[in-house]
């Protein structure tokens, strides 16, 4: 079933951590679809790291601080998915978020194979980051998890990444799991750490 509505009235009512910022803007939520399709990966997903997380663990507690570093530019790479495989999925989707028809951000989602759902493909354009969007798409995929009684979310995200480390915990997610060697296959010498984020419901 296509969605298309204005969330912010629902979103209120249904995760209240998660939406502590004022709503400054009309967003609208729509699933993915053929008409929407030329939509995904158009984001642009470049962000300044000035900051890292420096890790540490404790009694089964993994802690964390920010350490500026220097300023430099990184950008993801659009996924080599099948998105039409998305399209009236119960098992895995897409969310587009929109601000008066222009595209804000998106959202893809899978039933992942431990049962979690796992989210990826996070993108918020620049002029629309915090100002509400990311958090109603982070909403929206909770509503979508529980709604088919999943346990919970997971996602990876990396320690350089800290603006959206910060907004998955101020929406109740915890930082479970690092990996100091995902990345090194692709570049020996980088010093990111992929970090495990989950929220259990």
């Amino acid at each position: 079933m296509k969605l298309e509505s204005n969330w912010w009235s629902r979103l209120l009512a249904l995760d209240h951590q998660c939406l502590e910022e004022p709503v400054l803007m009309n967003i609208t939520l729509r699933e993915i679809d053929r008409a929407n399709l030329h939509h995904i990966n158009q984001c642009d997903t470049s962000f300044v790291v000035d900051s890292k997380m420096i890790l540490s663990a404790e009694h089964g507690k993994i802690n964390y601080t920010v350490e500026s570093v220097s300023a430099y530019t990184k950008q993801y790479a659009p996924s080599l998915v099948d998105y039409s495989e998305y399209i009236s999925n119960p098992h895995k989707i897409v969310f587009f978020a929109f601000v008066d028809d222009e595209l804000a951000g998106q959202i893809r989602l899978q039933k992942y194979w431990n049962g979690y759902a796992y989210m990826d493909d996070f993108a918020v354009e620049p002029k629309y980051r915090r100002r509400g969007v990311g958090r109603a798409l982070t909403a929206r995929a909770m509503e979508w998890a529980r709604e088919r009684k999943l346990p919970g979310i997971m996602l990876e995200t990396q320690n350089n990444n800290v603006a959206a480390c910060k907004l998955y915990e101020s929406c109740g997610f915890e930082l479970r799991g690092f990996d100091f060697n995902l990345y090194k296959a692709i570049n020996p010498s980088t010093d990111e750490i992929a970090l495990y984020w989950y929220l259990l419901f």
